[in-house]
């Protein structure tokens, strides 16, 4: 007998996956994606930028991991740590204990995975922008569907991630 997995809301956010890739900016000339995104004059709930520092913000990875996958980064694109100044290093490592403190009390994981891929080697999707991974992750969350089909089911929309994560974040 055929198993079903129901995910209801998944229509929905197939249908809107074209609409929310042609709201996002495209990087202009020398600008990274990320930098495009922050200067596009977007209102915050469409950008889904939850925090904006002086020299770095966040932002909610449009293809998350999992529900709660929040990016923290520089404003401007620099490709490797030690390329950041010590103001906007110091924000940066800031910012992601913020990034920890709004996931943990949004979702009460188990655990939070903290992590940079610094290069394309490591895995990096867009390398020419740095930026920190922050993810809750949960005791047994890695489950048939993912091992089998490689398939993560997001059981929430980004929209109300954002407003769970902009509520939690530390002022």
């Amino acid at each position: 007998m055929v198993e079903r997995l129901w995910a209801g809301w998944r229509a929905a956010y197939l249908e809107d996956l074209d609409t929310d890739r042609s709201a996002m900016p495209s990087p202009g000339a020398g600008q990274s994606l990320f930098e495009s995104i922050l200067a596009s004059g977007r209102p915050d709930d469409e950008t889904f930028i939850l925090w904006r520092g002086e020299h770095c913000f966040s932002l909610l990875n449009l293809y998350p991991y999992t529900t709660g996958h929040v990016l923290v980064l520089p404003n401007r694109a620099v490709r490797d740590l030690e390329e950041l100044d010590a103001e906007t290093a110091a924000e940066l490592w800031s910012a992601v204990r913020d990034a920890v403190v709004a996931v943990k009390a949004a979702y009460r994981p188990d655990g939070v995975n903290v992590g940079a891929n610094l290069g394309r080697a490591a895995g990096a999707g867009i390398p020419d922008h740095l930026h920190v991974h922050v993810l809750p992750r949960w005791l047994g969350d890695t489950n048939f569907t993912m091992t089998v089909a490689e398939t993560r089911v997001i059981p929430e929309s980004l929209q109300l991630t954002w407003r769970k994560l902009r509520d939690t974040w530390p002022d």
